[in-house]
């Protein structure tokens, strides 16, 4: 005969709280993934574009920044800001959804130019939350 006080059906109750845990766990690395996958399109569309912009800065700093767009656009992100002085370019790109949203900064030009002095191109405002890359080429 059985108490008053069974422990049949605990490990049932364990169980499902074993999985909700897991299930919790899963759901947080699923989210950090898709916030690394974010950071990287960000960065990889930062560092492509500053590099076309600062190629083509003898078209002039409207033409430089809508091929830095477009070469943002190609990598699957969205160009934010973009300065270009002399053969500098100062670009900005952006990529994912809220709330994993990414916005990296690069820049590209022969080694020890100025650095930007104000906007030229397609601009928009810099997040001062985001994270910074800065990448150089030359």
């Amino acid at each position: 005969m059985r108490g008053r006080f069974s422990d049949r059906g605990s490990a049932t109750v364990w169980s499902v709280g074993a999985i909700a845990v897991l299930c919790v766990v899963f759901g947080v690395v699923l989210a950090l993934g898709q916030a690394v996958v974010a950071r990287h399109r960000a960065a990889g569309g930062a560092d492509l574009a500053a590099l076309a912009a600062a190629d083509h800065w003898t078209e002039g700093g409207t033409a430089a920044c809508a091929r830095a767009e477009r070469v943002a656009r190609a990598q699957g992100s969205r160009l934010v800001r973009c300065v270009i002085v002399g053969d500098t370019s100062d670009v900005t790109a952006a990529s994912g959804r809220e709330p994993f949203t990414a916005e990296v900064r690069a820049r590209a030009g022969p080694s020890g130019s100025a650095g930007p002095v104000g906007p030229v191109g397609p601009v928009g405002p810099v997040s001062s939350r985001s994270p910074v890359s800065r990448a150089r080429a030359g």
